[in-house]
C-alpha cells in the first residue's frame, strides 16, 4: 500500500506553510508527484526527506549543505559517503556552536559587570542626593 499526503497535511504535520514545501520543491529537494488534475501528491519518500530538510534547518545547516546530504544518498544506497559528508558538515557545525556559547559566555560576563558598575553608581547617586538632605 502506498501512502500519498497532501501539501496541506505535510504543512500541518510539520507546521510550515505550503509555501515553503513549493520553495523546497523548486530547488530541487523534494520531488512530488502530480495528479491528473495538477494537484502535488507526496509520498512516503518526500516525506522523510522533508523531515530532513526541517531537521537540517534547525541544525543551523544551509539549504546548499542539506541538500548535498540528501542527494548523496541517491547516489550511494548504501548511505556511506552521506554519512562521511554529514559527520564532516556535523563537526564543522558543533565548532562553530562552540565558538557562539564562547562569545555568548564572555558576552553575558561583560553585561554583568557592567550591570554591577551601574549599581554601584546608582547606589552612590542616591547615597549622595541622601546625604545632602541630613
Amino acid at each position: 500500500m502506498t501512502y500519498v499526503y497532501t501539501i496541506s497535511e505535510l504543512a500541518e504535520e510539520f507546521d510550515i506553510s505550503a509555501r515553503t514545501i513549493r520553495y523546497y520543491e523548486e530547488i530541487n529537494l523534494i520531488h512530488p508527484n502530480r495528479t491528473e488534475n495538477g494537484y502535488r501528491i507526496y509520498t512516503r519518500r518526500d516525506r522523510a526527506r522533508l523531515r530532513l530538510i526541517l531537521r537540517g534547518k534547525r541544525f543551523g545547516f544551509s539549504l546548499e549543505e542539506i541538500a548535498e546530504m540528501i542527494t548523496l544518498f541517491d547516489k550511494d544506497r548504501t548511505g556511506e559517503k552521506q554519512l562521511e559528508v554529514t559527520i564532516q558538515y556535523g563537526q564543522k557545525k558543533l565548532l562553530e556552536m562552540e565558538e557562539k556559547i564562547n562569545d555568548m559566555v564572555a558576552l553575558k560576563g561583560e553585561i554583568e559587570e557592567l550591570l554591577l558598575d551601574f549599581q554601584k553608581r546608582l547606589n552612590k547617586i542616591k547615597e549622595e542626593k541622601k546625604n545632602e538632605f541630613v
